[in-house]
């Protein structure tokens, strides 16, 4: 080292580190950037999961409620009627016999002829029965001149008796001889009256108003006097009548309303209850109940003036009663059963239904009176398959009616008008 000079020789305050402690600031260096690098890593993964965590979860889809229709309750009035199976029954019907035997020589009616009181159907041969009355009026004829004859006797007898020219026994034959005379005279008029009543036999006649049926004798046929098989078959078809049965429960409020001088109005119905048949009047019941059945038989009269009903023929009687005011009136639409109870859904200001029991008061087509509900209740009318008490509902908007069709105007006729 002799003879080098060194340029920090000369400086003292210079000062030379060692070796190892420039490995120690490169260390701590590293580890500084490692750290650091260690941090960020850590901040960008809690700031991922941060926001993946804190991201809202769906919520979850409000509860539907179950679709229906509704309708309110209505105060009103409705028509009380009682229904009831009833057969047509004709006011009268006669079997047209002859009362004389004879040839049947004449028929002036037409199968199903309308015929009225006292026209001439048919004429049985009336030549014997005109024979038998000619001797009965000659058979009258003498005995009224015997008759004559001897009350012309009986005088001269009186007169002879008083001038005391005859005895009293002679008197009193003559006067027994007149009564015998007399006695005859009116056998031989009633016998002329009877042979003139075979004579007007006949002429065979209507004994009412009514329709002929069917033919069951012929012209040329010999008839029996009163025999079982009758010419022809009378039905009186105007006024008709109807006989239908009421229950036993329902006889006192009829009879409430016939006593208060009321005629009560009788619908006769088709079978399928849908069209109107004809409208008549209640005419009576009768005076006793049917212990076997709990009915009491009632009869209605209509004019049936267009044929509406035939005789036998099954119809729905509908008696009205009377009118119910004031009363709750609902859809039938919307009662429903369990078992004897009747119920409704009424809806509730929570969207929610609740089942109420009604009492069914009167039925009138799709309309029913009923007690349980108040006027303003809305009530579920269809969508009955999944509602229960307590059941979520969504009421459905009506749908809103179809416009009309515009018709367009006919084109204009191009045919020239006549001048």
């Amino acid at each position: 080292m002799t003879g080098v000079t060194s340029p920090f020789m000369n400086k003292p305050d210079a000062k030379i580190l060692p070796r190892d402690s420039h490995k120690d600031a490169a260390t701590r260096k590293k580890r500084w950037i490692l750290r650091t690098a260690v941090l960020i890593v850590l901040l960008l993964a809690g700031w991922l999961i941060f926001h993946l965590f804190s991201k809202p979860k769906p919520k979850a889809p409000p509860p539907t409620g179950i679709p229906v229709s509704a309708d309110k309750v209505q105060l009103g009035s409705i028509d009380l009627y009682i229904d009831a199976l009833g057969i047509v029954t004709p006011v009268s019907t006669v079997t047209v016999t002859s009362r004389v035997g004879g040839e049947l020589t004449e028929i002036h009616y037409q199968e199903g002829q309308m015929v009225k009181k006292n026209d001439l159907l048919a004429v049985i041969d009336p030549r014997p029965y005109t024979a038998m009355l000619l001797q009965a009026e000659g058979q009258l004829a003498r005995d009224e001149a015997l008759l004559k004859n001897a009350r012309l006797d009986l005088g001269r007898y009186q007169s002879a008796y008083e001038e005391h020219a005859i005895p009293e026994q002679q008197l009193a034959t003559q006067q027994a001889l007149v009564d015998q005379d007399a006695g005859v005279v009116k056998l031989d008029q009633g016998n002329l009256a009877a042979a003139q009543i075979n004579v007007d036999y006949t002429r065979i006649i209507s004994p009412s108003d009514g329709q002929v049926g069917l033919r069951a004798l012929d012209a040329g046929n010999i008839v029996v006097a009163n025999g079982t098989t009758g010419l022809a078959t009378i039905t009186q078809l105007q006024p008709i009548t109807v006989i239908f049965n009421l229950a036993e429960d329902e006889i006192s409020q009829v009879v409430t309303q016939v006593s208060a001088g009321r005629t009560l109005r009788v619908d006769a119905l088709d079978r399928e209850q849908q069209n109107k048949l004809a409208q008549g009047t209640l005419l009576t019941l009768d005076n006793q109940i049917n212990p076997t059945t709990g009915t009491v038989r009632a009869r209605a009269s209509f004019a049936n003036l267009k044929n509406e009903l035939f005789p036998n023929q099954f119809v729905n009687a509908r008696l009205f009663v009377r009118t119910l005011t004031k009363v709750d009136l609902v859809s039938t639409a919307a009662i429903q059963r369990n078992g004897d109870i009747a119920f409704v859904f009424v809806v509730q200001p929570d969207s929610k239904v609740k089942s109420v029991n009604v009492k069914i008061v009167a039925t009138e087509a799709e309309v029913a009176a009923v007690t349980g509900v108040k006027p303003g209740d809305r009530i579920v009318t269809d969508g009955f398959d999944k509602l229960q008490d307590g059941a979520l509902i969504v009421i459905r908007k009506p749908k809103a009616a179809a416009a009309p069709v515009p018709v367009p105007d006919p084109a204009p006729s191009t045919t020239p008008k006549a001048g």
